[in-house]
């Protein structure tokens, strides 16, 4: 979620905060309308262009509204990861159509929110070959309401033409445009369906919103998210690149190997400072009044979002122990 969208949000939680006196259960607002979502989000797709970043050779990212897009472009073909909105579509098509592709064969969808993978829509019908963790195509399947603190947003079920037909648990591979393909699922992090998609060949990786370059993380602890998820997920791809790969996030600009082991250090540090205090007994509302991400909120923005949600998820971890 980029850290504009978390700055509209954050002041329709503060609103709500000044009228709440128990904040151990803060629940979303009624449902937002997809427009009223994207008025919010400030996302004008008639305005919005798209930009493309070169990683490397055959390789770009494509910045647009909604999360990030990595596109594989070359003899065989393109393999995009993620696929932002239908409306978008056909800018997106045009911009890898002036990298040199032609049309789109595979989408990886690195999980199943509408930011990400609403482009299924157009493109399905179209005969591309959409592809996801299993989780992520069963979350598909039906509507949920995604709990984004003070505003929320119910998302729809997909379409059967919009939904991925290859699905894996842990692990797949593909070998495509000269460089293998690894689409790697570590458990529930920022979903319960995330993939991390690295190129071997490029040496880069796609984490989707498991790493949020643009501010504190969303976990959608309402749909089997959580904190802890996020910290071994990201520590586990750490683990399966090296210092030179290059690092494209859900949203935020393009980091590096430094850059995801810097935010998996504040993460853990605030989580445990978290559950620190939710040891002691303390509510979400006394969470929050203690700051405990204060050292980290000038670089991630505010933080009331991420410590709801990483509260919930912890409280729910902590409820499923007893």
């Amino acid at each position: 979620m980029p850290h504009n969208i978390l700055s509209v949000i954050t002041s329709l939680v503060l609103g709500i905060i000044l009228s709440v006196t128990n904040l151990q259960s803060v629940k979303a607002v009624e449902a937002s309308t997809r427009a009223e979502v994207f008025k919010a989000f400030g996302w004008d797709f008639d305005k919005t262009e798209i930009q493309a970043q070169k990683i490397n050779d055959g390789l770009w990212v494509l910045f647009g509204a909604g999360g990030n897009i990595a596109v594989s472009i070359g003899a065989q073909g393109v393999l995009m990861v993620d696929d932002q909105f239908p409306e978008l579509m056909p800018k997106i098509e045009a911009a890898v159509h002036d990298l040199g592709g032609d049309n789109i064969d595979f989408v990886v969808n690195t999980h199943w929110h509408f930011d990400h993978a609403d482009g299924n829509i157009a493109l399905g019908p179209k005969g591309v070959w959409l592809v996801s963790q299993a989780n992520s195509r069963r979350m598909m399947l039906d509507p949920h309401n995604i709990n984004l603190v003070g505003v929320a947003y119910d998302q729809a079920a997909y379409p059967e033409s919009a939904l991925p037909i290859i699905t894996f648990d842990d692990h797949m591979q593909f070998h495509f445009n000269g460089q293998k393909i690894d689409l790697l699922h570590f458990g529930a992090a920022h979903t319960t369906g995330d993939t991390a998609v690295v190129f071997r060949g490029s040496n880069a990786v796609h984490l989707g919103d498991v790493y949020n370059n643009s501010g504190y993380p969303f976990i959608d602890a309402d749909n089997g998210g959580g904190v802890n998820g996020i910290i071994s997920f990201c520590q586990s791809v750490l683990d399966s690149i090296d210092k030179n790969t290059i690092v494209v996030p859900g949203h935020g600009p393009v980091s590096d190997y430094e850059g995801l082991q810097n935010y998996v250090s504040i993460i853990s540090q605030a989580r445990d400072n978290i559950l620190a205090l939710m040891n002691t007994g303390a509510t979400l509302e006394e969470v929050i009044a203690a700051k405990p991400t204060a050292q980290w909120d000038d670089k991630m923005g505010d933080p009331i979002m991420f410590i709801d949600r990483a509260y919930t998820s912890l409280q729910k971890l902590h409820i499923s122990h007893r």
